[in-house]
């Protein structure tokens, strides 16, 4: 893998992580085009989304560090109450991660179920984007539970982990601003737990060189804090149709490809 390609597969998984038109799919289709082997590079991978997840706390580091302060308050509170529906969103990931991880990683080879993940993407986006179910003033324990759901379905590549995520959170009523936060938190723990869980395992792939692997993990760190700032204003505005006829393309031609 040369730097240059490094760098653009960085910027496709910084910019995709947090838009609503599934990382996994475009990284997909991103190392198809480039002609890269996917199961040779575990390690790569691995620190594009360690750098995403970086990108996260940085930007929403406000949030998490009054989070932290409060989680540790003698008295519960509204910051104890936020972090057990972070914990109860994780259950249902959780299960899937360990149960049907092999499942998932084989569906990651076909370019088929990427184009139709990305449809059925489109399809989640427009059906929140036209309905308007009254809005809560906070995410219940059992939206919580749902949007974990949502996070748990998004484990399949094409399906959009934010669009799952934030398009259910809106259907179940919850605020835009409110859905935007809960969905870009809610992932932290996941994704650092499978990232500890390979590091244990020691289950690296793939030759990548030094230079590449720096190179590509700066790209999508840089590339995710301009993409998380972006999203929660698009959130904030409603304007999640875009992406809906975005990912409806994308997927289309996919499939295409994938028959081709």
């Amino acid at each position: 893998m040369s730097v240059i390609e490094a760098i653009l597969l960085g910027a496709v998984q910084g910019l995709t992580e947090f838009l609503p038109v599934s990382s996994s799919g475009h990284l997909q289709i991103a190392k198809e085009l480039l002609g890269i082997e996917m199961q040779d590079n575990v390690t790569f991978d691995l620190s594009l989304h360690v750098a995403t997840v970086l990108s996260t706390i940085v930007v929403l580091w406000g949030t998490i560090r009054q989070l932290f302060t409060g989680l540790f308050s003698r008295t519960f509170n509204d910051d104890q109450r936020y972090v057990l529906k972070i914990v109860i969103s994780m259950i249902p990931v959780g299960i899937v991660g360990l149960c049907f991880i092999d499942y998932i990683e084989a569906a990651f080879a076909s370019l088929t179920v990427v184009g139709a993940m990305l449809l059925l993407t489109a399809a989640l986006l427009a059906f929140a984007y036209y309905a308007k179910p009254r809005a809560k003033e906070t995410i219940s324990y059992r939206d919580a539970f749902i949007i974990g759901l949502a996070q748990a379905a998004a484990t399949m590549p094409g399906l959009s982990r934010s669009g799952s995520t934030i398009a259910t959170g809106l259907l179940l009523g919850n605020r835009k601003e409110s859905m935007a936060q809960f969905s870009f938190l809610m992932v932290l723990p996941p994704i650092l737990s499978n990232a500890l869980l390979d590091l244990m395992k020691g289950d690296f792939g793939g030759g990548v060189e030094t230079l590449p692997l720096v190179a590509g993990f700066l790209a999508s760190f840089l590339v995710g804090c301009a993409a998380c700032k972006f999203m929660i204003e698009i959130v904030k505005r409603g304007k999640l149709i875009y992406f809906a006829i975005y990912c409806a393309i994308v997927g289309a031609v996919a499939l295409i490809g994938s028959f081709a």
